[in-house]
C-alpha cells in the first residue's frame, strides 16, 4: 500500500513497577515529553478502559459482537447511542458508589445496570412525582450492588490461545 510508511520508529521503555521489570513499546518517542514512568503509569490505565469496553459489548449489547445497522449514518447513531447509555449508567453509579461511599470501580456494573433499566422501565406504573422516590430507593439499594476491593498485584499477560479445529478429535480404541 503506497499510504503506508516505509518504516516505523518506535521506542522500548522498562521500567519497574510493582517490583516487576516491565517493557512497553510506544510510538512516543521523546523521552523529555512522555517519561518512562508516566507511560507505564498510562499503560496500567489502559486496563480500565478494557473493562468499559467489556461491560458495553457483553452487558450493554448483550454478546452481540456487532452494532445491528446496515447505513454508515445508522453505525455512527448506534455507536452515539451506546457510548451515551454507558456513560449515563457509569454517572449514576457514579452516584451510588457516593451514597455507600466507595469507589466507582467497586459498584457491579452489569447488576447496577439491571436495577437503573429496571427503575426506568417501571418509573411509569408509580403515580406521577413518584420519580425522586424510586431514585432514592435506587441509591439505597446501592449497598447491593458493591463488589470486593480489587487485589492488588495481579497481572494477566497476554496469551495466544489455540483455536478449534472444526473437526472432531479422533478417538483411538483402547487396548487392554
Amino acid at each position: 500500500m503506497p499510504e503506508l510508511p516505509s518504516h516505523w520508529q518506535a521506542r522500548l521503555i522498562q521500567t519497574e513497577v510493582q517490583g516487576k521489570t516491565r517493557r512497553f513499546i510506544t510510538s512516543m518517542l521523546d523521552p523529555e515529553r512522555f517519561g518512562a514512568s508516566q507511560l507505564a503509569q498510562m499503560y496500567c490505565q489502559r486496563w480500565e478502559i478494557e473493562l468499559g469496553f467489556r461491560e458495553i459489548k457483553q452487558s450493554l449489547q448483550q454478546g452481540a459482537g456487532v452494532l445491528r445497522s446496515k447505513q454508515p449514518e445508522l453505525v455512527k447513531q448506534e455507536v452515539w447511542g451506546v457510548l451515551i447509555a454507558h456513560t449515563l449508567l457509569r454517572r449514576w453509579m457514579r452516584l451510588m458508589a457516593q451514597h455507600v461511599k466507595v469507589e466507582p470501580v467497586r459498584i457491579s456494573f452489569h447488576t447496577a445496570k439491571h436495577a437503573i433499566i429496571g427503575a426506568l422501565n417501571t418509573v411509569h406504573l408509580a403515580r406521577a412525582g413518584a420519580l425522586p422516590q424510586h431514585l432514592q430507593l435506587l441509591l439505597e439499594q446501592a449497598r447491593y450492588f458493591v463488589l470486593p476491593p480489587r487485589r492488588s498485584g495481579r497481572s494477566f499477560p497476554r496469551e495466544v490461545k489455540r483455536s478449534r479445529s472444526k473437526f472432531p478429535t479422533k478417538k483411538m480404541p483402547v487396548r487392554a
